[in-house]
């Protein structure tokens, strides 16, 4: 997933909180579901505005859905989907695109590391010097 900008995300936000506040504040002209004109216009440009900010998430298809039935429209459906499609750019810096993790089955070596040498001790607990015996 790309890393967006603190300013997108934001961005973001501000449309489906505005949209949110509108269609609760408005709640007569919105109360309709799909049999509004004014609610589905809105509902259309929000999607698209939220496509263009963030990029296209799945959360955006059940909320588009969902805001097209009457008296569900009020519950604050595009937040939830854009905390959704951000949720994991939050906070994490995208990782460069040579860095990939090196597979266990490989040497440390492959990765820049000096090279790990194993070594197999011999000496028993009847073998060493000191050890009492049995």
């Amino acid at each position: 997933m790309n890393s967006l900008s603190r300013g997108r995300i934001r961005a973001a936000y501000a449309v489906a909180v505005g949209a949110d506040l509108l269609q609760i504040g408005l709640f007569p002209l919105f109360v309709e579901g799909i049999a509004s004109p004014l609610n589905a216009t809105l509902d259309v440009i929000v999607g698209l505005v939220l496509t263009l900010l963030v990029g296209w998430h799945f959360a955006f298809l059940p909320t588009f859905i969902v805001e097209l039935v009457p008296l569900v429209d009020v519950v604050p459906t595009w937040i939830l989907a854009v905390f959704i499609a951000t949720r994991q750019t939050r906070g994490a810096p995208a990782a460069p695109a040579s860095t990939r993790p090196v597979p266990p089955n490989q040497s440390q070596s492959a990765a820049g590391a000096s090279p790990v040498i194993e070594v197999e001790s011999s000496v028993t607990r009847e073998s060493r010097p000191g050890a009492p015996s049995r």
